[in-house]
């Protein structure tokens, strides 16, 4: 069963120290948190970054648009507004690849 969605929110504090993909649905704004890169800790011991919280490296980011965009795709299509913790019909047949018995599945260009 798809967790509700209180499982999914998070305050900044929480979801800086735990990895993963955080959208901000009023400042649309997604973060990415991968605290599996290690960074050689000497070059942060110049006085230049001294007492320093967060060090912008790029204003490039480094994320696959193509990955990205599948995970936002299924998130919108696991959730929807209604009762909380709510998945869509079209998410409950998304894994279903087969056609059900006596149908021929639809014929391409046709609208019905």
């Amino acid at each position: 069963m798809a967790p509700g969605a209180d499982d999914n929110l998070y305050e900044v504090e929480e979801l800086l120290v735990q990895p993963g993909i955080y959208f901000n649905p009023q400042t649309e704004v997604l973060v990415v948190v991968d605290d599996s890169v290690s960074i050689d800790q000497e070059v942060f011991n110049m006085e230049r970054y001294e007492g320093a919280e967060w060090v912008r490296l790029s204003d490039e980011t480094p994320i696959d648009e193509d990955g990205r965009d599948r995970i936002l795709q299924t998130f919108q299509t696991h959730y929807h507004p209604g009762f909380e913790g709510s998945v869509s019909e079209t998410a409950l047949e998304q894994d279903d690849d087969e056609e059900n018995e006596g149908e021929d599945g639809q014929e391409p260009g046709r609208e019905d």
